[in-house]
């Protein structure tokens, strides 16, 4: 994260908006933020803590928000711009707003907090929070990019388990937790196991003997199958034979029959012949004429109708006609009188707008004159408070004016003295502790010195003594060893020949094994015992090097206490030099002198404030007196329009005579006349056109009416010559072709008869005649068909049946015993393969128990943290080495604890808590840096920033020193530092920084060395 620029406004004593621009500050890459003690370093880091995570490192988030506005101001706002993200690539806003309450000054709004992203040109809202967005909590950021005042060494007082949850959530170290992801497939693999263990229970009876026997059985059941298909083909030869000269004798059984049947339905069908002939002939013939007889009556019928309703309608439209005419005439001299009653309706309409602007008139007078008396008594009002502001004035300019830099003086005493006098008390019980712990450590070397025996004046004598005594007894040991090897050999002498190992043939007394092995376990009871002591001695020593190492410490540490306290008596009574030089003999009339300065200050403030509010109500006034006057004028111009506008207006009118009665009317009756009027111009504009059109229309149908009633008369004339033509040409044809009557006639055509049907029956009914008799013909030639026999057709049948039967049950029990088999040859592949699967999830399984084993509890986290807390420490102890000149390195334990290597002790461990105040800060800051330095890493930036917020008061000027070329020479590895301090000695060697100061009017304000 780089800072790019920071507002401030309205948070603790920036009164007004600041802003810093962090581009040049940063781009020097070591700057400082300089200011005497109060006024408002640190803020700048309450915030950026307040815009990245919405909360303050002073104050809690609730109850305590409304301290942090500052008192003067009703609202906080911060604006905070940064880059950020792989590389620092992104840029990012964060707005922090919040406001008091209007009821409650006490109570604080929930304030907005919002991220930005810049795209493009544009600010777009993101949904990330500062933890997204950075990758670390606001505990951790403040370990890592922002350290406030008293926190740089709260990592190494960190509980050692607090500490690896820092660098687990730091690092994203939880991606080696896999204790979960073990359990499941743990989990998945046994359940696996369980699934293939049941497989292989239900494939037990499944063996290569089991499918031996079934191809066996296989092989003679395919013998059978084959012997009952040969005689099955056989049966059917038989039955195939039989059956043909079967069907032939049922064919003509059928035939003969069919004959009988057609014999008895040929009169039937000779009748439909004749009926078809005469029918055809009607249809051709005469049918055309019929219907054109038929066509010719009905059309002279209708047109006999239409004739009588034309004549009857020719009287009608006639009556009609003339009474529209007459209508007409009455309406157009109506509509001629229209011109004149639409300009007396205009009249009448100026007659209103008069009536309308004389009402509008005497609204202005009578606001005319309520405006007068109340401008009046507003401009006396502003003439009063114009006397009070200049007496208000007059009272400022002779109250003193109070002293800011005396009253910042006595505060900066005040504050130096409390800070000193606390600082003395606690060094004080500090070196109290020392002595005492002094004391007990003394006590304890005594103790330990005391416990020596009589013939030895040191440790070192004495372990030197005991290890002796354990050489002996091991040489004892070892040649009781020796002997009980040779014993090995005493079941291989014989008496009178020689010993296989000296040669003597004499053998008085052999070894006994026995009485070796108790003798050996005797003397290794008494080593055991003696390296017991040895160790105990060797403790003793241990003991007493730590115990007078920290015996030196501790006496170190009460001369450097008693140096500091020394030295803080010393600013003590340089303070009370500076107060008798002032007039000042203690803390309490310190205190007086600064709440005289403080009334003072007070006075003239509460005045300024009166003036100030005074002055407000003073322009108020006058503001609204302007616009009293504003409004007189505005009336006074509205009443000579009005009268204007109703002189033009009756100008305007045509006809005053027919007005002059209006005028004393109503709007509304002038209005209810107006109405009336128009209506009637619009119903007599309406009825007219409609009389026109319907005229109209009556003279097209009369003349319509006519022309039909000729047309009509002509068409019944030609009608009646067509009906006696076809009357005349139908008795010649039926005559010719032998009908006697109509009736007849009107029979045949009105028969349902279906000439394509009916032809189609006669021809089908003659084929099958003739071909039923011809195939009857043919079959009775066949002997073997007229001497067929039912009873031994059934004999041959049966045959067929049975062989057929055992063939297909042969031919199944085959069929299932080949399933049978390929199902037995299936599950025994299937057997095969799942014993193989079983084998490897079962090793799967025990390697996952073991892998479940080592991640139990969080084991493998735990061991990667205190891998990157190992790695944080070598990095830390490149600077931290230079800054104690190699005499002091940072290590690291199993249980993440901090110790130090004291090389000035024989390289002995101590823990870190036991450094002095100045080492410990060094410690931290090279702690600081390097875990700064991971998380740059983390980030992938090529550029990374770190903000301290320090006195650097535990540091002497040697060590202020180191520290600052330590400072000095990151910005070699691209890293920018931020210091706020008010040590003189850092200001002057930093060239480029910032510069707060407390304005008692503005609050704090920032000023650059540049």
């Amino acid at each position: 994260m780089i800072p790019v620029r920071l507002e401030i406004e309205g948070l603790y004593s920036y009164r007004e908006k600041q802003t810093i621009e962090f581009d040049k500050l940063t781009a020097a890459g070591l700057f400082g933020i300089f200011g005497a003690v109060g006024s408002g370093k640190s803020s700048i880091l309450e915030a950026i803590l307040l815009a990245l995570y919405g909360s303050t490192e002073r104050l809690s988030d609730r109850g305590e928000r409304a301290s942090m506005l500052n008192l003067q101001s009703d609202q906080v706002l911060i604006l905070f711009t940064f880059q950020a993200g792989k590389n620092n690539s992104n840029l990012y806003l964060a707005r922090y707003f919040a406001k008091r309450n209007k009821k409650d000054r006490e109570k604080i709004e929930l304030g907005e907090h919002v991220f930005y992203r810049k795209k493009g040109t544009d600010w777009e809202a993101i949904e990330e929070s500062a933890s997204d967005i950075l990758g670390m909590s606001k505990e951790h950021f403040k370990q890592t990019v922002i350290i406030p005042q008293g926190k740089f060494r709260e990592f190494i007082d960190q509980k050692p388990s607090d500490r690896a949850e820092m660098m687990m959530l730091l690092f994203g170290l939880d991606r080696f937790d896999l204790s979960q992801k073990t359990g499941s497939l743990l989990k998945a693999t046994r359940e696996e196991k369980i699934r293939l263990e049941t497989q292989l229970k239900g494939l037990e009876e499944i063996s290569l003997e089991l499918l031996t026997q079934k191809q066996e059985a296989e092989k003679a059941l395919k013998t059978q199958v084959s012997e009952a298909k040969a005689k099955l083909e056989k049966s059917e030869a038989s039955f195939k034979v039989l059956e043909q000269i079967k069907n032939s004798f049922l064919q003509l059984q059928e035939h003969k029959s069919t004959l009988r049947d057609l014999e008895s339905r040929k009169p039937e069908i000779e009748q439909k012949r004749k009926d078809l002939k005469e029918f055809l002939t009607a249809k051709t013939h005469l049918k055309p004429v019929w219907d054109r007889l038929q066509d010719a009556q009905k059309d002279l019928e209708k047109y006999l109708v239409c004739k009588v309703d034309c004549e009857r309608f020719k009287e009608v439209y006639a009556k009609e006609v003339s009474e529209l005419e007459e209508e007409e005439r009455k309406l157009q001299a109506k509509n001629e009188e229209r011109p004149i009653r639409e300009a007396r309706i205009r009249d009448l309409q100026k007659v209103m707008e008069i009536q309308e602007l004389e009402g509008k008139l005497n609204s202005a007078n009578q606001n005319l004159e309520a405006l007068k008396p109340e401008l009046e008594k507003k401009k006396s009002a502003l003439k009063a408070q114009e006397q009070d502001l200049e007496q208000l004035e007059i009272q400022l300019e002779k109250l003193p004016i109070p002293n800011t830099e005396q009253l910042a003086s006595f505060q900066t005493m005040r504050e130096n003295w409390k800070n000193s006098s606390s600082r003395k008390k606690e060094l004080e019980q500090i070196h109290q502790t020392f002595i005492r712990e002094e004391k007990v450590v003394s006590e304890t070397i005594a103790n330990t010195l005391a416990r020596i025996p009589a013939p030895f004046t040191d440790l070192e004598s004495w372990a030197k003594d005991q290890k002796s005594k354990i050489q002996n007894l091991d040489q004892e040991r070892e040649n009781l060893l020796r002997k009980q090897g040779l014993g090995t050999h005493v079941h291989l002498l014989v008496n009178g020949e020689p010993c296989p190992l000296c040669g003597s043939k004499d053998h008085p007394s052999p070894l006994q094994k026995e009485e070796d092995e108790k003798e050996i376990r005797k003397k290794e009871l008494l080593i055991q015992q003696e390296k017991d002591e040895l160790e105990r001695i060797l403790a003793h020593i241990s003991n007493l090097k730590v115990e007078e190492a920290n015996l030196e410490n501790h006496r170190r540490n009460i001369r450097e206490k008693a140096k500091e306290i020394g030295e803080l008596e010393k600013q003590l009574q340089e303070i009370q030099s500076k107060w008798k030089e002032l007039g000042i003999t203690d803390l309490d009339q310190l205190e007086i002198k600064i709440q005289e300065l403080g009334r003072a200050g007070n006075q003239r403030e509460e005045l300024s404030q009166s003036i100030q509010a005074k002055r407000k109500n003073w322009n108020n006034l006058r503001l609204e007196v302007e616009d009293a006057t504003k409004g007189l004028q505005k009336w006074e111009n509205s009443i000579s329009s009005f009268k204007a506008l109703i002189q033009s207006k009756r100008e305007e009118i045509k006809d005053p005579t027919f007005c002059k009665p209006y005028f004393s009317k109503s709007t509304e009756d002038i209005n209810s006349t107006i109405a009336k009027v128009t209506q009637d111009i619009k119903d007599a504009v309406a009825l007219l056109s409609g009389k026109q059109k319907h005229l109209l229309d009556k003279r097209t149908a009369q003349t319509k009416n006519l022309a039909d009633l000729e047309n009509y008369s002509n068409l019944v004339l030609a009608n009646q010559k067509k009906v006696q033509e076809n009357s005349d040409q139908l008795e010649v044809l039926k005559t010719q072709f032998g009908f006697k009557d109509n009736e007849t006639l009107q029979h045949l055509f009105h028969h349902s008869l279906e000439e394509d049907k009916v032809e189609a029956e006669l021809r089908t009914f003659d084929q099958k005649y003739h071909l039923t008799k011809s195939r009857i013909e043919e079959l009775s030639k066949d002997e073997k068909v007229l001497s067929y026999s039912e009873e031994a057709f059934q004999v041959v049948q049966a045959e067929l049946e049975q062989a057929k039967s055992l063939a297909i049950d042969l031919q199944n029990q085959f069929v299932l015993l080949q399933d049978h088999l390929n199902q037995i040859a299936q599950q025994l592949e299937q057997k095969l393969e799942i014993s193989k699967l079983f084998d490897l999830v079962e090793n799967r399984e025990n390697g996952l128990k073991e892998l479940e084993r080592l991640f139990q509890g969080k084991g493998f986290v735990k061991y990667v943290s205190s891998i990157y807390l190992r790695e944080l420490c070598n990095t830390a102890n490149i600077r931290f080495m230079k800054l104690t000149k190699n005499s002091l390195s940072l290590e690291i334990d199993g249980e993440n604890t901090f110790w130090v290597v004291d090389y000035l002790n024989g390289g002995r461990r101590r823990l870190l808590k036991t450094l002095s105040g100045g080492q410990t800060f060094q410690a931290s800051l090279c702690l600081a840096l390097a875990l700064a330095e991971k998380v740059k890493a983390l980030n992938q930036a090529d550029q990374s920033f770190f903000f301290l917020d320090e006195g650097f008061g535990a540091l002497d000027r040697n060590a202020l020193r180191v520290v600052f070329e330590t400072l000095k020479s990151l910005r070699h590895e691209n890293r920018v530092v931020g210091i706020i301090s008010h040590v003189e000695e850092l200001q002057q060697e930093i060239g480029v920084f910032a510069q707060i100061e407390l304005d008692p009017e503005k609050g704090s304000t920032i000023s650059y060395s540049y």
